[in-house]
């Protein structure tokens, strides 16, 4: 039986260490091979009836290996999970540090959780933060001699509320987002961008010249950019949570009811969670407007 120990990482992080028996490998391993051998096609025996001395010869190690880490790592994540009300948000990080044939194994399972979210007086600073960039947008003679009073068009003047509202938002709330969503979301961007630029016929270091960046400065503005991000996601969800701002079925119905293709219709409405979380995200953002 495999034993484990839990630790409290920064940021709304757990780690947990898990120890397995050498004894343990090997019956995950029998097992393993067992479910390959059953699935196995080798000519001249019908698949599941492969025998185990032939069977042996076609299923690598590797594979076993494969197997064998996958259910098992699996297994022993999710009734940890359940044990400890863990209550992750993304997938885990898990490494294994020891992992050699006829020895014990150690499984190092990074989790994070959803992080604890203070909003302050949010009501207050949303108002004052509404009040700064009504007065920023009063024309008094010598403010903007090449532009005077034009009475912007409404949405830009809401736009530029949002966005005062939004940063003062963020500035006063106390919030971490846990390291490894941030890895995860930045690794996930640099991977795309890399695609991109090789698309394009361009290398890596053209790409940065031309933007007068470096890899460790293009990494830490997409780090920058996504923790602001997800801070203001996990913000907004926990603002519509404490003021049950909820999103009807009407609510969808209005949404797709103005879909016209049929085909478009049916994938909005099979993805109506997405849609839910937009239309619950807007309902937040008017809300703060409101105030």
């Amino acid at each position: 039986m495999y034993s484990y120990k839990k630790e409290k990482l920064p940021k709304n992080t757990l780690q947990l260490i898990v120890d397995v028996p050498k004894a343990d490998i090997k019956k995950e391993e029998d097992e393993a091979f067992s479910r390959l051998q059953k699935n196995l096609t080798v000519e001249g025996f019908r698949q599941g009836k492969v025998p185990k001395s032939i069977a042996e010869k076609h299923l690598t190690k590797e594979v076993i290996f494969q197997e064998l880490a996958q259910k098992m790592i699996s297994r022993i994540y999710h009734e940890l999970v359940q044990k400890e009300g863990i209550k992750p948000i993304i997938s885990p990080k898990i490494d294994l540090p020891k992992a050699k044939e006829g020895e014990d194994w150690q499984i190092k399972i990074v989790v994070a959780e959803k992080p604890t979210i203070s909003l302050g007086d949010y009501k207050k600073v949303i108002k004052e933060a509404k009040e700064k960039a009504k007065k920023s947008n009063i024309w008094v003679p010598g403010k903007d001699k090449t532009n005077p009073p034009a009475g912007g068009k409404p949405e830009d003047d809401k736009n530029q509320i949002l966005n005062e509202v939004l940063t003062a938002l963020l500035s006063e709330t106390s919030i971490e987002v846990s390291d490894l969503i941030i890895e995860e979301e930045v690794n996930h961007r640099l991977s795309h961008l890399l695609d991109e630029i090789q698309k394009i016929g361009l290398t890596t270091d053209n790409y940065l010249k031309s933007k007068n960046l470096t890899m460790d400065t293009l990494k830490a503005q997409f780090k920058k950019e996504t923790e602001d991000t997800y801070k203001l996601e996990f913000v907004l969800a926990e603002i519509a949570d404490k003021e049950n701002l909820k999103v009807e079925q009407a609510d969808l119905d209005k949404l797709f009811v103005n879909i016209k293709d049929e085909n478009e219709k049916k994938k909005a409405i099979q993805n109506s969670y997405y849609y839910a979380t937009i239309l619950r995200k807007q309902k937040t953002l008017d809300y703060l407007i409101s105030l």
